[in-house]
């Protein structure tokens, strides 16, 4: 199958360097998208180096401005669609997501059509966290489960694979939300829209170099997120979301 690796970066220099030449060799052959806002460390110009080195496996999408994690995905997973590929795998550019589990993720996608990399799945696997925001990222997830009705311990995770052709049931450019929050909606509409997601167990280390986005407003954008899903669906408001293909 034909499985693209979806990275959205921001001023990740150092770490992409590293990051492409770990998900080249994996066995299973994917190709890699780069989807870069802008990022004045010189991200892109990396990228352009693995480009020449192995022509047709790298991607990059450049876009003008550092437009949010949310709709760099977007972008990405419709470049995804619009060139055909059948798998689509998501993760971070900082090591927290080991390149060694995206094939444990797409082999999961045989009993499935969504594969999340959880890290509270089978107790919690959190490395080099502070103990506040490990809490943090705990109680968020219980906080979504319990308000959305959702059975995904690790509704927050960035470390997903899809089937090509779930994505395409998902209208992009109504999706606006960022962070977390864009982690919550994209695996609440796929369940609500009868997807089989399966959790994987991964251990999920604190980034290797750079500086983390999260933010206030990204916890605050989540916290309300999970009740915008929960009205949506009792107001019977989420056909809108969704296309007939």
């Amino acid at each position: 199958m034909s499985v693209l690796v979806v990275i959205p970066t921001y001023n990740e220099r150092e770490n992409i360097a590293e990051l492409i030449p770990a998900v080249l060799k994996l066995p299973i052959q994917a190709e890699i998208l780069v989807v870069d806002d802008a990022s004045p460390d010189g991200t892109a110009e990396e990228v352009y180096l693995w480009q020449r080195r192995v022509p047709g496996r790298v991607h990059l999408l450049q876009r003008p401005a550092k437009l949010g994690l949310g709709s760099a995905y977007c972008a990405g997973f419709q470049w995804a669609l619009q060139r055909g590929y059948e798998v689509v795998v998501q993760m971070d550019a900082d090591f927290s997501h080991n390149p060694a589990d995206v094939p444990r993720l797409v082999a999961a996608l045989q009993e499935a059509d969504v594969a999340i990399g959880s890290r509270y799945i089978s107790g919690v696997n959190v490395v080099n966290w502070p103990m506040g925001r490990l809490l943090l990222s705990w109680l968020a997830n219980r906080y979504t489960r319990c308000v959305t009705g959702m059975p995904v311990a690790d509704a927050t995770s960035g470390f997903k694979a899809f089937w090509a052709r779930v994505l395409r049931h998902l209208r992009w450019e109504r999706i606006r939300s960022n962070g977390y929050a864009f982690q919550i909606e994209v695996s609440y509409r796929l369940w609500r829209l009868g997807c089989r997601i399966v959790e994987v167990p991964i251990i999920f280390v604190d980034r290797r170099s750079g500086m983390s986005k999260l933010n206030r407003g990204i916890v605050y954008e989540a916290a309300w997120m999970v009740w915008r899903l929960r009205l949506s669906s009792l107001l019977r408001d989420e056909r809108r979301y969704y296309t007939d293909s």
